[in-house]
């Protein structure tokens, strides 16, 4: 049998030695709690790029058949962008002098061509791939026929073209895996176009202004949602330079008019991206692609064309 003072002692050093051991758990578990209860940092500020270095390609006899392309170069300059217009027979020398620029002071670079100018776009996004340097922005205004696929470093690529013409019509696609925003705009159903008024509309010069002003305010984003568009404008019609598609969920009652309304885009917009009918039966959990752009649309959409008879 112990004895009595024994025991005394002893459960004195046990309650001791719990004490201690509850005096160094606290200040952990105080610790952890700080810790898991601690706001987190607020996320970095997006640092705008900064602004675009813009190339302008005439076609073939440019001076006399792409004006369009000078008045386009007038605008982006007055509106304060660095824009240059060239004749397509200097393309691969521009190409190179576009390539030092960017590695000398990285700059977006934007490429919009007519005619010949637009397959010259495509060379050059195909060379400044060779080097890994990314194009934020191609424009083809309907590029010759023999105009090569939208390489992978090109971020946005838009096509505006008349399938049908002879001196143009070039039904540009993207090589295999592409992951960037792709919009291709069939303007042959529209009568006021031609080959050789199509880069003169000042509505569509509007639209790529304001898509160049836009640019350094797009953050850096996953290309992985960006759907391809590909329209067959009706004629006579409105256009907007979407740049690409994106998916939506149907809701139950939603209809393919109540989604067009919704989303600001024309019923036949949906009704082509879908491969249905403008008044299909819609089921809740289908998805829908709508146009969209990376930034809000203005309010009023443009007209494909310029006025009859400018030239």
């Amino acid at each position: 049998m112990l004895d009595p003072r024994r025991i005394v002692v002893l459960a004195a050093v046990a309650l001791l030695a719990l004490g201690t051991g509850l005096a160094a758990a606290s200040p952990a578990k105080s610790k952890r709690a700080a810790v898991a209860t601690a706001a987190p940092p607020p996320p970095a500020p997006i640092e705008p790029l900064p602004p675009p270095k813009i190339y302008l390609f005439r076609g073939a006899m440019g001076p006399i058949f792409s004006t369009g392309m000078d008045r386009l170069e007038e605008k982006l300059t007055q509106a304060g962008f660095s824009a240059n217009v060239y004749e397509f027979t200097i393309c691969r020398w521009i190409g190179d002098r576009a390539i030092a620029s960017y590695k000398e002071s990285p700059a977006p670079i934007v490429l919009i061509g007519h005619s010949m100018g637009g397959l010259c776009s495509i060379v050059i996004s195909e060379m400044a791939a060779k080097e890994n340097i990314p194009i934020s922005l191609v424009i083809a205004i309907d590029p010759a026929h023999a105009t090569g696929d939208v390489p992978l470093n090109v971020e946005r690529f838009i096509n505006i073209f008349l399938s049908d013409s002879v001196l143009g019509g070039g039904d540009v696609v993207a090589v295999p895996g592409f992951r960037g925003h792709y919009a291709s705009y069939d303007l042959k159903e529209n009568s006021r176009v031609s080959h050789i008024n199509i880069e003169k509309s000042d509505d569509i010069h509007r639209q790529i202004v304001d898509m160049v002003t836009q640019l350094p305010r797009i953050p850096v984003q996953s290309q992985a949602d960006a759907v391809p568009l590909r329209y067959l404008v009706p004629g006579n019609t409105l256009v907007e330079l979407w740049d690409s598609g994106v998916r939506l969920p149907v809701r139950a009652g939603d209809t393919m008019a109540s989604i067009a309304a919704a989303n600001r885009v024309p019923l036949w917009t949906l009704a082509q991206s879908n491969s249905l009918a403008e008044n299909a039966p819609l089921t809740p959990g289908q998805t829908i692609i709508v146009p969209r752009h990376l930034t809000p649309p203005e309010p009023v959409a443009a007209m494909a064309a310029p006025a009859p008879g400018r030239r």
